[in-house]
């Protein structure tokens, strides 16, 4: 049986626009919040109607800056203590995500600590997508909605009608990601070996298998400042690879990501609207990811399946 609680939908002020679409896709209007902010920058967001008893849903994304972040957590403690029935935060692109483990000494696991300030604000329940280790799951206590952009991928990919399709993962981190939408298709899939000397520096790159006359397509589940899909790029067409494109769920794109991807070899560079660009790119096509995130709310409001949402893409 359904709940009764009514349902509310707020942005925090990174995702407006997409949250705007979701609401739609849902069937509400988007709730109103004031963010306040004092000369210093501090912040002070309040939501402008009563959510007592409600089911409440905070859309926010979590990149660069870290204000995207606290303010979230701000609303998420502003909720609870507004007697908020229930409180989901819909972070379509959750920040901090690659520091997922301890790979060398004296470092965070910066992912833990965000799930522990979403648990510590009163959090319910996270609904997110691509995350880049799935395993982050796990390091919440309360329900996690991981949903796939393979969902709005996958058709996008299968209207280009590209024959010889090959897989490419861009590093050996990425397979499991890789496989898993390649088995949508009938294509093989490779691997782009690298090595870093440090983030966002690629040392080398070796390719594990062949892509002679094959239309490429890289799988990643984000793109920074492109630096290694554009190398991968160029040592796929080296290979002898027919064309080369590159799906990536969320563009942070920063630095020169967008002048790497213009002077690149890429066709075109897929991206959903987790993070909104800064500026168009002629190579970039951004795919909404506001429709799946809208049916998800209403699944989860109506206790019905997930995992239906992207099985039968």
């Amino acid at each position: 049986m359904a709940s009764l609680n009514p349902v509310k939908i707020f942005s925090g002020s990174s995702s407006e626009h997409l949250a705007r679409q979701i609401a739609r896709h849902y069937g509400k209007d988007l709730g109103t919040v004031t963010l306040q902010r004092f000369s210093d920058g501090e912040m002070a967001p309040s939501f402008d109607e009563s959510i007592r008893g409600c089911d409440i849903f905070l859309i926010q994304s979590t990149n660069a800056p870290t204000d995207n972040l606290f303010e979230l957590l701000m609303m998420v403690d502003a909720a609870r203590r507004a007697s908020a029935h229930y409180v989901t935060v819909v972070i379509p692109y959750f920040g901090y995500s690659r520091q997922d483990r301890k790979d060398k000494p004296r470092v965070s696991i910066a992912a833990k600590l965000v799930a522990n300030l979403l648990t510590a604000a009163g959090a319910d329940r996270l609904i997110t997508i691509d995350l880049h280790a799935g395993q982050i799951q796990g390091f919440f206590d309360f329900p996690v909605d991981h949903l796939e952009g393979a969902s709005v991928f996958v058709p996008y990919l299968r209207a280009k009608n590209l024959d010889n399709l090959v897989f490419a993962s861009p590093d050996v981190g990425g397979v499991a990601r890789t496989r898993r939408f390649a088995s949508h298709f009938t294509g093989n899939m490779v691997i782009v070996d690298k090595h870093r000397k440090k983030a966002n520096e690629v040392a080398s790159m070796q390719l594990i298998g062949e892509v002679e006359g094959a239309n490429v397509v890289l799988i990643d589940d984000l793109i920074d400042t492109g630096g290694t899909l554009c190398k991968a790029a160029q040592l796929l067409l080296d290979k002898g690879a027919v064309s080369v494109r590159a799906i990536a769920t969320h563009a942070v794109m920063s630095g020169n990501a967008h002048e790497n991807i213009a002077g690149s070899v890429l066709e075109e560079l897929i991206v959903s609207d987790t993070i909104p660009l800064a500026r168009p790119n002629p190579k970039i096509t951004v795919l909404s990811v506001a429709e799946l995130f809208g049916k998800a709310i209403g699944r989860i409001r109506d206790h019905e399946s997930i995992s239906s949402l992207f099985i039968n893409y």
